[in-house]
């Protein structure tokens, strides 16, 4: 059974930065994409960025785009979000998730559907406040 584990979630001033990490373990195949989605208070889950496994393929949402990086330790089992110039509009709580269908993965618009992943993490709190 695929687990994930996010951390690092936390208060920050708008302008400042904060890293997430997502602890992956239990896949069954080598292949599979990593997705961070957000959802804030009366809004839908959203879609911000995702990495694929086999090659390394990342992507992101146009609201993120040059202030998200999303990164990955394969030694670590670990997916990185690092967030800079955050604004209080980024303020949400911050699910990585993940499925394990056959690449290529990340290139299409799907990837940014809840609807396409099979598991999901507990959910990390960036609250973004001056």
């Amino acid at each position: 059974q695929v687990q994930l584990v996010e951390s690092g979630g936390g208060l920050v001033q708008p302008g400042g930065s904060l890293r997430l990490s997502c602890a992956a373990s239990g896949f069954t195949s080598d292949y599979y994409a990593i997705g961070w989605f957000r959802q804030a208070p009366g809004k839908e889950r959203e879609g911000v960025s995702c990495i694929s496994s086999s090659d390394g393929y990342t992507g992101y949402v146009d609201s993120v785009k040059g202030r998200f990086t999303i990164s990955r330790d394969n030694a670590k089992n670990t997916v990185y979000l690092q967030m800079n110039s955050l604004k209080p509009d980024d303020t949400a709580v911050y699910y990585c998730a993940a499925e394990q269908r056959s690449p290529p993965h990340c290139r299409s618009g799907s990837y940014y559907s809840a609807t396409e992943y099979d598991y999901w993490g507990q959910g990390t709190q960036v609250t973004v406040s001056s």
